[in-house]
C-alpha cells in the first residue's frame, strides 16, 4: 500500500495549511475524547520542518519512506516501521523524503482543519 485509503482522507478532516510545520505535506486529523489526536501526514517531496515545540508528548510512526527527527544537535533517522516520541516542550524540526507517510498521535490538539482556531502548539522563539 503506497497510501491511506480514501475513508481516511475525507476533505472534513483535511488539515488547514495554517496549522502545518512543513510547507507542501498533506494531512488529515481525527480527535479523541480525551482531547488528543492523531494525524496521518502524506509528503511527496523532500521538506524540512520549522522548528517548534508542543504542549504536549508526541509519539510518531514512520509507515513508508524516511524522516530525521531533529532535536537540538540531536538527529534521529527514522525509516518505515520506526517509532519515536517527542516529549512534550522539545524544540523539533523534522527532514521528511518525498514518498514519506507518518501516522502522529498527539497527547493534545494540534492540528486544525479549516476555520478552526490553531492551539496547543507554539513555534521557537514565541515564549
Amino acid at each position: 500500500m503506497n497510501d491511506f485509503p480514501e475513508f481516511m482522507k475525507n476533505p472534513l478532516n483535511r488539515i488547514a495549511a495554517a496549522s502545518q510545520f512543513t510547507e507542501d505535506v498533506v494531512g488529515y486529523v481525527f480527535d479523541g475524547a480525551d482531547g488528543s489526536q492523531v494525524a496521518f501526514w502524506s509528503c511527496s517531496q523532500d521538506r524540512v520542518s520549522a522548528v517548534h515545540a508542543h504542549d504536549f508528548d508526541e509519539y510518531l510512526i514512520v509507515i513508508e519512506g524516511r524522516c530525521v527527527v531533529i532535536m537540538a544537535e540531536l538527529r534521529i533517522e527514522l525509516v518505515a516501521g520506526d517509532e519515536f516520541l517527542v516529549p512534550k516542550g522539545t524544540l523539533q524540526s523534522m527532514e521528511v523524503a518525498a514518498g514519506t507517510r507518518t501516522v502522529h498521535v498527539f497527547g493534545g490538539k494540534r492540528a486544525r482543519r479549516e476555520l478552526e482556531p490553531l492551539a496547543g502548539t507554539r513555534a521557537a522563539g514565541a515564549d
